[in-house]
């Protein structure tokens, strides 16, 4: 499936305003929310049309959208049960939930997140859902960081590499995971929730695009890594983790260390985080800021992964 990104975005505009079709509302703006090579986001009053990645997968995508619609106490329900191609891209329709205010961090809604991937981890994975994405795009920011340092490679690039060499294949997406029955979303950050119905109702989980089979712990992996790194504050971290035992949630044992549950899956996000920052600080020619150079030095502290970790 090709792509014509050039008509993409007007196209998009229009379906959103009218998802069964037909011409171009005049009742209102239409709102672009996000527009990058994997993902292009636009919002029509109470509908939102997302394009996926142009590798994207229909019956993959249908299992996942499949999956959102079985269980809406936990994620956002999509508007149509299958996607629609348009423009060499699947295009897919949801409501429109309000997201985290991002200039409000006191109001981060930790405990709701941390119960909301308590329920989806307790939850049975569907039979046909294929795995959970979250190695596989540690691998691309990494094959990322390559493609940048088109100059030779950059000092910052050695921790990030080496941190990323010491992980356990499965954890860089060149082995299978390891055998779990759980639900997992993936990408788990808090721009994944939103208010539904907007602007109070109960939060929710979005983003199907890595939902999948896999390791638990890989949804608790990004505060984690951020705690570890210095920048989630404790109190934070201890707020997050104890909503999530407190539901029930499997990924790390009910009361004592969680460390050993979540080290291989934290230190993969960490390389993810710096690997991403690094590639973009590259590209814009700049140095990097203060918080993407705490991630990479984060990188350069970490030693081998222990053995007990690395099945």
């Amino acid at each position: 499936m090709t792509s014509d990104t050039s008509a993409l975005l007007p196209a998009l505009a229009a379906r959103a305003a009218h998802p069964e079709g037909g011409g171009v509302c005049r009742c209102g703006p239409v709102q672009t929310l996000a527009d990058r090579p994997d993902a292009t986001v636009v919002r029509h009053a109470g509908t939102v049309a997302k394009a996926h990645a142009p590798e994207t997968e229909e019956a993959e995508l249908g299992r996942r959208l499949a999956t959102a619609a079985a269980l809406p106490d936990v994620l956002l329900a999509p508007l149509a049960p299958t996607a629609t191609p348009l423009h060499g891209r699947l295009v897919t329709f949801w409501p429109y939930g309000a997201p985290v205010d991002p200039d409000d961090p006191e109001a981060a809604p930790w405990e709701a997140a941390a119960t909301l991937l308590a329920r989806l981890h307790r939850t049975a994975p569907p039979i046909g859902l294929p795995p959970m994405r979250g190695p596989a795009k540690a691998a691309r920011a990494v094959a990322r960081l390559r493609a940048a340092a088109t100059d030779g490679e950059d000092p910052a690039m050695a921790p990030i590499l080496r941190a990323w060499a010491a992980l356990p294949a499965w954890a860089r997406a060149e082995a299978p995971m390891p055998c779990t029955p759980s639900l997992c979303h993936g990408d788990l950050h808090l721009g994944q929730l939103v208010r539904h119905p907007a602007p109070d109702g109960p939060w929710r989980l979005i983003d199907v695009d890595d939902l999948g089979v896999g390791v638990p712990a890989w949804d608790l992996a990004r505060p984690a890594a951020w705690f570890a790194c210095g920048l989630l504050p404790p109190d934070e971290w201890t707020r997050f983790l104890t909503a999530y035992r407190n539901a029930g949630g499997p990924a790390v044992p009910p009361d004592g260390d969680p460390w050993p549950a979540l080290d291989v899956a934290a230190r993969a996000l960490t390389v993810q985080t710096a690997a991403t920052a690094l590639a973009k600080a590259l590209t814009a020619g700049r140095p990097l800021d203060e918080v993407e150079q705490d991630v990479v030095d984060a990188c350069a502290r970490m030693t081998s992964v222990p053995a007990q970790l690395t099945h």
